[in-house]
């Protein structure tokens, strides 16, 4: 396998990773307006992720500066074509944050159900673009034989794209229920795991026509048993859910993330852009990528690195692993 194969799969892994971490946690922004009904709940699914979310980030920090340097031109192209989506997920994520930090900064009601609507809205918005932008990938986008973008905004409307982002979004919001429930004790729980059951359906039944339309269109064997792993993991959540089983039932919905994001990787390989223009202009794991000195230097790197990164993040996990609910928010808390 040459490195630029190796560097597609660790890309892979990368954004398999963020969005089965941000995923959930998106999923607990959405939930927000869903699941609470009150400032106190809303608090407390606030405090489930309030130590985690910006460590989750990291992943797609990871993952951008991965493909810059393994594969620039698919940087490139990604970045520029994607322009306006891509850019309104940043303004989201950093309004997302802000609205974490500051939330709790003064006591007006006003000022915190204004911030509660900002993570509510800046969580919804990216969970369903990164579906919409995945999908447009994954389908093909017009790219010239200078391997630039070639299209516009209405390029990236178009049936394929809108399911897979509501894939994703329901998918994430399912996630995020799924957790809430691991995450918290007394009527929260109760009717987060409720809630999940019932997004779980809907997940099901869109992923289900989205995963099969990516099958028949691009697919391989590969990408099969992907597709059998996701729906076997995602009914096997639902199932544990019922069950009151949450940490299988958030463990199998994480599956069913991952196992998903490989589908539609393996369905890309070894285009990393496909061009809907002409096959002979689409961009390939080594049309794209770096120098093998570049690739070999970076191996070294993630190699020493990745380790540490895991290791961290297991162990903040670990140290916030304990259940909360509205009896540990003291009254003054908003």
């Amino acid at each position: 396998m040459h490195l630029h194969d190796v560097w597609f799969v660790l890309i892979a892994v990368l954004w398999t990773g963020y969005f089965f971490l941000e995923g959930f946690d998106f999923g607990i922004g959405v939930l927000t307006k869903l699941l609470a009904r009150d400032r106190t709940e809303r608090r407390v699914l606030i405090n489930t992720i309030g130590p985690v979310w910006d460590g989750n980030e990291v992943w797609l920090l990871t993952a951008a500066g991965a493909t810059f340097a393994a594969f620039p031109d698919w940087y490139a192209t990604l970045f520029s074509g994607f322009y306006l989506p891509l850019l309104v997920i940043l303004i989201c994520l950093i309004v997302r944050g802000v609205a974490f930090e500051y939330r709790h900064k003064r006591s007006e009601e006003n000022w915190q159900r204004n911030w509660e609507r900002a993570i509510f809205w800046c969580s919804l918005i990216p969970a369903f673009l990164w579906g919409a932008v995945f999908a447009n990938m994954v389908r093909g986008v017009p790219i010239g034989a200078d391997k630039n973008f070639a299209g516009n905004l209405l390029d990236l409307i178009n049936p394929y794209a809108l399911l897979g982002g509501l894939v994703t979004l329901t998918l994430f919001t399912f996630h995020g229920a799924v957790f809430a429930a691991l995450k918290t004790v007394g009527d929260i729980r109760t009717r987060a795991r409720r809630l999940a059951g019932r997004l779980g359906l809907v997940t099901a039944a869109l992923a289900a026509a989205f995963l099969v339309w990516t099958q028949l269109d691009s697919g391989g064997t590969g990408s099969l048993v992907a597709l059998v792993i996701a729906v076997l993991a995602l009914v096997g959540a639902l199932v544990m859910n019922g069950r009151g089983r949450e940490g299988w039932a958030f463990g199998l919905s994480g599956v069913t993330i991952a196992a998903a994001v490989a589908m539609l990787f393996l369905s890309l390989f070894p285009d990393v852009m496909p061009s809907s223009l002409d096959a002979e202009w689409s961009l390939t794991a080594e049309n794209a990528a770096s120098s093998p000195y570049t690739l070999k230097i970076m191996t070294w790197v993630a190699g020493v690195m990745t380790p540490v990164v895991l290791a961290y993040q297991a162990w903040t996990y670990w140290v916030f692993r304990q259940r909360i609910g509205t009896q540990h928010i003291p009254v003054d808390a908003h």
